[in-house]
């Protein structure tokens, strides 16, 4: 792939001291050389986000063999990717102050370990709770990864290549998607449950040892060191100093309204949604489910090229985003009879396609108003945000489709996903509201 030339941008460096005048004590600041090293050093560790995209999603593609392997309904079907979605969220923060503290490397390290103990077992797993513990391990695992790489991405970069950056890494994840949808959607029906998952599992061993022999998480050079521990802030000043920062509350709620619609189709109720409630085949179900995947790489590449010229783009891309979803989700919630034709459900998974990458435009937001010695954890607290409203939203479909469904039923009518999908309005409505009150607060967001 191509990439233009980065435009100017102020450096990362300390400003001009004038002659006489010592030097402020502090950590020594970077000037990220960019060029072929600093792609080799990203491609090594956005393979682990990529590995951590197929973990997370891997039950999207499975939601159904799930429920029948563990005899389970839609309610405790919705609680694996939940608590995965809660333990993600949950660690954004402490994550983000391990990578500030031991460096992007080890985070990485740790995650795939985590990731593929908690897969491996998943596989192997035949009753409900040890696979939903399963789960939970993956989740841990998955969040040490997005971070990790943005702070790779910030050593290695010119800071006006960072949001094309952080764009491609969601590209290359969205990548680890359609692996899902496309390869892990066929294997589960040739190989079966236990040897597809633990073949993902296994993967992770060939990951671990490239990421521990390859990746350098920073250009060599004298101005690379650590801040030393005693000139750390402690943990809790830390954190109330990146939350007391306007540009990490608005990225926190830009993250939170434009991920969540596709993350909670993709995550788990998208195939089940679409086999059961629009009467699709489970190939034209992956078929639409693998057009998610397409879509977001392309608005991927997009959204990074405009932002990457002009930051006043950010806002304006994410209201057309969110209006565009509002807009499709209705009208395809409205059809007569609940079953929209299907050129409708294609313009919906197009446009739904965007929410990923318009959701990085508030991690840029924390990344653009916080200084590098806080940058991992402002983006932890801006990266729960999309996964909080996740999580809400699976839990409340899957226990609105378990209020709906009819006695005895063996599975969901049209009726009771389409009023169960009326849910997903509530945390789009209460998304946009915290960003309008938000973006007064930061001059240079309107």
């Amino acid at each position: 792939m191509s990439v233009d030339p980065a435009p100017t941008a102020p450096s990362l460096s300390a400003p001009h001291r004038p002659a006489g005048v010592p030097r402020a004590p502090g950590p020594a600041v970077l000037h990220p050389p960019g060029g072929r090293a600093a792609w080799f050093a990203w491609s090594v560790g956005v393979t682990v986000y990529a590995l951590a995209v197929v973990h997370r999603t891997s039950l999207g593609v499975a939601g159904l063999d799930a429920a029948a392997r563990f005899g389970i309904g839609a309610s405790a079907l919705s609680t694996f990717s939940i608590l995965q979605v809660l333990v993600y969220a949950g660690m954004q923060i402490p994550v983000g102050l391990l990578v500030d503290r031991i460096g992007p490397r080890r985070v990485l390290l740790l995650g795939v370990a985590l990731m593929s103990a908690g897969q491996l077992a998943f596989a192997f797993s035949t009753a409900f709770g040890p696979a939903l513990a399963s789960r939970a391990v993956i989740g841990c695992g998955d969040a040490m990864t997005f971070i990790s790489v943005l702070r790779v991405a910030a050593r290695w970069f010119p800071a006006a290549r960072n949001p094309f950056v952080a764009q491609l890494t969601g590209l290359v994840g969205t990548g680890g998607n359609l692996v899902t949808t496309v390869v892990l959607a066929q294997a589960l029906h040739t190989a079966g449950w236990s040897t597809t998952f633990g073949v993902i599992a296994l993967t992770g061993a060939v990951v671990f040892a490239a990421v521990f022999a390859l990746l350098k998480e920073a250009p060599p050079g004298p101005a690379a060191p650590a801040r030393p521990a005693a000139d750390r802030l402690p943990v809790g000043r830390q954190i109330r100093a990146a939350w007391s920062e306007p540009g990490t509350r608005l990225g926190l709620w830009v993250h939170f309204t434009t991920a969540f619609p596709a993350s909670a189709f993709g995550l788990l109720w998208g195939l089940p949604y679409l086999v059961e409630g629009q009467g699709m085949s489970r190939a034209g179900a992956s078929g639409l489910l693998s057009l998610l995947v397409l879509s977001g790489m392309a608005f991927g590449l997009l959204f990074g090229r405009l932002v990457s010229r002009s930051a006043g783009s950010r806002l304006p891309i994410t209201f057309t985003v969110l209006a565009a979803t509002a807009l499709c989700w209705t009208a395809a919630l409205a059809w007569p009879g609940g079953r929209p034709p299907l050129w409708l459900l294609v313009v919906l998974v197009l446009v739904m396609g965007s929410n990923g990458p318009a959701s990085l435009i508030g991690l840029d937001y924390a990344r653009a108003h916080n200084p590098v010695e806080r940058l991992g954890t402002a983006t932890g607290i801006a990266n729960m945000g999309g996964f909080l409203a996740a999580m809400v939203t699976l839990l409340g479909i899957g226990v609105l489709l378990d209020a709906l469904a009819a006695p005895g039923a063996d599975g969901y009518r049209t009726s009771d996903y389409r009023l169960a999908f009326c849910f997903q309005l509530l945390p789009l409505l209460l998304g946009t509201t915290m960003i309008l009150r938000l973006r007064r607060k930061l001059p240079a967001a309107r």
